[in-house]
C-alpha cells in the first residue's frame, strides 16, 4: 500500500500558496518547504516499558528561502493562517535585511546567481505492508515484549534483552515558482541488544534492523531474535586480539560502516567550501581498489534515506563517487553546488524545518562484486571475519579512520575456527584500506538503523552498506 498524504498539509497548500505568489512580488526566487512529521519510539525490556514521541523527528513547520538578487535568506514558521500571511511577509522583509546588518568586520555579504530551476511538478509515496498506525502502540508493544521475554528465556546467563522499534510517517510539499513538489514515506526501524554475564564479566551484542516500510519488519526481528542471543553467549568465551595487520573478511554492515567514514563524509562537498575534506584534491585520481564502485543517492536504493526530492526541492539521485577505484565526485546541497560550479546532487537535508541544510548523505554503498562469501573465506590464510559494527569516526582533512566492531571471528586455513575476538579497533588511512580490497561479495545489503549528525548535532537517517569485502586491515 502507497503512504497517504498529509491532511494538514493538504489544508494549508492554498495558504502556503497565497504566501509564495506574495512574496513573488517582492523577490526574484521564493521557495517553501512544508514537512509533516509523525515519529514513535518504543522499547521493551526487563528494566521496562517506554513509549514515545520522537522528540527529533516530530513536528510541523515551513521554511521560506527568498533570494533578493544578491543573496539567500531563510526564515522558518510553524503556523499559518489567513489573517497571519502579511505579518509572516513583514518578518520576512525585516528580520532577513537585519541579519545583513550584523555581519562582523572584514565579513562581506556574498553575491550569489538565482537558483535554477526547471518545471516539475509530481506527488510520490513510498510503500508498505502494514502501517504502525494502524497496528496500534499496545501491539507494537505485545511484539517487543514477546521478543524481550524469548531472548531472557533462551539461557540463564542472559541478564536483560532490550527491544525496541522506531517509525517515522513523513510528509513533504515544496513549493516555488516553477516546482510543485509532495512526498509521502514511512520507515520503520528496529533494534535487539542482549546482555549476558559470566561471574563478573558481562557482553553484549547488538542487532539492528530497518526498512522502507511499516511495521513488517517486527516479523523479521522475531525470526532473528534467538540468533542475537546465541552471539551474545558466544562473546563470553572471546579473548582480546593482538593487534596488528590482518587479512579481514568484513561483513555488510561493516563494510557500510567503512563507507560512511571512510569516504562519504568525505566527498561532503560543503567541505571542500570550508577546505576541511582532503577528497577535493583527488577527484579524477584512484583512491581505491579498481574493484571498488560506491554510490550516493536518496533514489539508489530503497532504505531509510529514500526520498524523492530533498529540502531544497532538487530531485533524488543515484551519485557515482568512486567508480571503478577513480574518484569521480562528491555530493552536494544546491548552495554548495552552485559555490563550486558542479550541479546539485539531491543531499541537502535538514534535521527539521527550524535547521539549516548542509550537504548530507543518503543511502550510501559499494556495488557488488563476483566473488562468493565461501571464496572469500576460503582464501585467507591466517586472518578475521569482521562482524557487528557499532561505531566510528572520520578525519576527512587528514583520511584516518577509527571504527569499533563488537565481533573477530578467527579464520585459518581457509575455515572458521569458531574462536572469537572482542572489542575489535579498526584503524588506518582511507586510501590505504581501499586499495588494499581484493574481492567483494556478489550481494549488497544495506541497513539503516543510525543517524548521522554534523554541524551543530543535526541528525538525519541514514543507511550505508555494501557487499562482502576482503580487505587488509590493522586491527587492536
Amino acid at each position: 500500500m502507497k503512504v497517504n498524504s498529509s491532511d494538514y498539509l493538504k489544508q494549508v497548500k492554498p495558504l502556503l500558496k497565497t504566501l509564495l505568489n506574495d512574496l513573488l512580488k517582492e523577490y526574484s526566487y521564493v521557495s517553501i518547504l512544508a514537512s509533516d512529521s509523525k515519529a514513535m519510539v518504543y522499547s521493551v525490556s526487563k528494566q521496562g516499558t517506554s513509549i514515545n514521541e520522537d522528540t527529533i523527528l516530530n513536528g510541523r513547520g515551513f521554511v521560506v528561502k527568498v533570494y533578493d538578487n544578491k543573496s539567500y535568506g531563510e526564515y522558518s514558521f510553524n503556523e499559518i493562517t489567513k489573517d497571519s500571511i502579511p505579518s509572516i511577509i513583514r518578518k520576512i522583509k525585516e528580520e532577513l535585511a537585519f541579519l545583513k546588518t550584523l555581519l562582523p568586520d572584514g565579513i562581506t555579504e556574498g553575491v550569489y546567481a538565482r537558483l535554477p530551476e526547471e518545471e516539475a511538478s509530481f506527488s510520490e509515496s513510498t510503500d508498505y505492508i502494514e502501517n504502525p498506525d494502524t497496528l496500534g502502540s499496545e501491539l507494537i508493544v505485545a511484539h517487543l515484549t514477546t521478543l524481550s521475554e524469548k531472548a531472557r528465556a533462551f539461557d540463564n546467563r542472559i541478564l536483560d534483552c532490550s527491544a525496541a522499534c522506531r517509525y517515522q510517517q513523513l510528509h513533504k510539499l515544496f513549493l516555488s515558482e516553477k516546482k510543485d513538489l509532495e512526498q509521502n514515506i514511512l520507515w520503520t526501524t528496529g533494534s535487539i541488544m542482549v546482555m549476558a554475564s559470566r561471574g563478573e564479566e558481562i557482553k553484549y551484542y547488538f542487532n539492528g534492523y530497518s526498512n522502507l516500510g511499516g511495521t513488517e519488519i517486527l516479523k523479521e526481528m522475531e525470526q532473528d531474535v534467538e540468533n542475537v542471543a546465541k552471539y551474545t553467549l558466544e562473546l563470553l568465551d572471546s579473548e582480546p586480539i593482538t593487534p596488528g595487520e590482518y587479512d579481514c573478511i568484513c561483513t555488510p554492515e561493516v563494510t557500510g560502516m567503512i563507507v560512511h567514514e571512510a569516504f562519504g563524509h568525505g566527498v561532503e562537498m560543503d567541505m571542500f567550501v570550508k577546505k576541511r575534506a582532503l577528497a577535493e584534491q583527488y577527484i579524477g585520481k584512484q583512491v581505491a581498489s579498481p574493484l571498488v564502485t560506491m554510490h550516493d543517492g536518496a533514489s539508489a536504493a530503497g532504505e531509510t534515506a529514500t526520498y524523492f526530492f530533498d529540502d531544497e526541492g532538487v530531485p533524488a539521485q543515484d551519485t557515482v563517487i568512486i567508480e571503478k577505484g577513480i574518484l569521480k565526485r562528491g555530493i552536494s546541497d544546491s548552495q554548495t553546488a552552485m559555490y563550486l560550479k558542479t550541479p546539485p546532487t539531491g543531499n541537502g537535508r535538514r534535521q527539521n524545518y527550524e535547521r539549516k541544510a548542509y550537504t548530507r548523505m543518503t543511502n550510501t554503498f559499494f556495488e557488488a562484486g563476483t566473488d562468493t562469501y565461501a571464496d572469500m573465506i576460503a582464501s585467507i590464510k591466517y586472518g578475521f571475519l569482521l562482524e557487528n559494527a557499532s561505531s566510528g569516526m572520520e578525519d576527512p582533512k587528514n583520511w584516518g579512520i577509527q571504527l569499533m566492531v563488537n565481533v573477530a571471528r578467527e579464520i585459518k586455513d581457509g575455515k572458521l575456527t569458531g574462536k572469537i575476538f572482542s572489542p575489535i579497533v579498526l584503524t588506518g588511512y582511507v586510501p590505504d584500506l581501499l586499495k588494499s580490497i581484493s574481492m567483494i561479495s556478489d550481494t549488497v545489503k544495506l541497513g539503516g538503523g543510525g543517524f548521522c549528525g554534523k554541524g551543530y548535532k543535526e541528525w538525519v537517517k541514514v543507511s550505508d552498506g555494501g557487499p562482502y569485502i576482503k580487505a587488509k586491515i590493522r586491527l587492536g
